[in-house]
């Protein structure tokens, strides 16, 4: 090679990588038609790692820092490349650079309901969704497996696949969980975990680590979820009686505090707690009396036979 031929090449000297953006995963530095100057120099940031790559196979890879690329720190190269004095440069492998920076704020979600069969429902189908986070652990796992040689990998080109396997193996915990649905809105942690412990596995066969993985919410489709309240207010109806008491109790300030309401009009709070007795007494199954129907005083709410017009205990004139 001509000392002209040698200057027209580029040589590079200095190789290295600024990100630009949050989605870049790994990225193959610009060699076409260069040649790395012998002597040059490597910068490889925090959060980095860099790969070098000679004719298809791993040569060297490279934590953070700052290399001087010598055959002397390049040992596994030196088998493979063979230079003079004639202005060859020695050195004409890619280089790939990998971001090793936590990729936080990942979502997952189900896109359709997941079917499991629950211990106190039976076969229902549940919706959940929730966040993780991951990173890069070993590039030449993740090289080899998920990048290759393309120019560039995102962030986006490995979402699918990882929402995919979430889904897969929350699927896989919950069949033979003796947790409720009902419970676990209080166990989403301890559930978090159990997911987290199965995915790591399947993380580390890429080359990434799961680093945190969150169960967001938990939730059945809208028809499932109308027979759950349907339930639940079956339950409360239990209780109808102290459930009345507590709704008139509230709805009584109300009432004396509303200008048309049944103070103006001239009932008085008497009425009103007359009413409440009366309406506290209809929740409840009363038995029989001799003097037929009870009512009750509107001033002080005794009970009395439905017939009377003065009451027995105040004596108060009944409407």
């Amino acid at each position: 090679m001509s000392l002209r031929e040698f200057l027209a090449k580029q040589l590079v000297d200095v190789i290295q990588w600024v990100e630009t953006g949050d989605n870049l995963l790994a990225y193959r530095y610009p060699m076409q038609d260069m040649e790395i100057q012998n002597g040059g120099r490597l910068t490889v940031r925090e959060s980095q790692v860099a790969l070098f790559v000679n004719e298809g196979r791993i040569a060297d890879v490279f934590l953070p820092g700052s290399y001087k690329l010598t055959t002397q720190n390049l040992p596994l190269l030196t088998d493979l490349l063979n230079w003079d004095k004639g202005f060859e440069s020695p050195f004409k492998s890619d280089v790939y650079f990998f971001s090793t920076r936590l990729r936080i704020d990942q979502r997952w979600g189900t896109g359709t309901p997941i079917t499991i069969r629950d211990k106190e429902f039976g076969i229902v189908r549940l919706r959940g969704y929730g966040i993780y986070s991951y990173r890069i652990a070993d590039p030449k796992l993740f090289y080899t497996n998920i990048s290759g040689t393309r120019e560039a990998y995102y962030v986006s080109d490995l979402e699918g696949q990882l929402r995919n396997t979430v889904v897969a193996k929350m699927t896989a915990v919950f069949a033979p969980s003796e947790v409720a649905f009902v419970d676990m809105a209080a166990n989403q942690t301890q559930l978090g975990e159990k997911i987290a412990l199965e995915l790591k596995p399947v993380f580390a066969n890429l080359g990434l680590e799961l680093v945190q993985f969150v169960v967001g919410n938990l939730s059945l489709p809208d028809e499932l979820q109308k027979v759950l309240d349907q339930r639940i207010g079956a339950a409360m109806a239990g209780d109808l009686g102290r459930f009345t008491q507590f709704q008139v109790a509230e709805s009584l300030p109300v009432a004396a505090a509303n200008p048309g309401g049944a103070a103006a009009m001239g009932v008085g709070l008497g009425a009103g707690l007359a009413m409440a007795q009366t309406m506290i007494q209809a929740a409840k199954p009363t038995a029989p009396t001799e003097s037929g129907d009870l009512k009750f005083c509107i001033d002080c709410g005794q009970s009395m036979p439905t017939r009377g017009r003065f009451c027995p205990k105040c004596g108060i004139a009944q409407v």
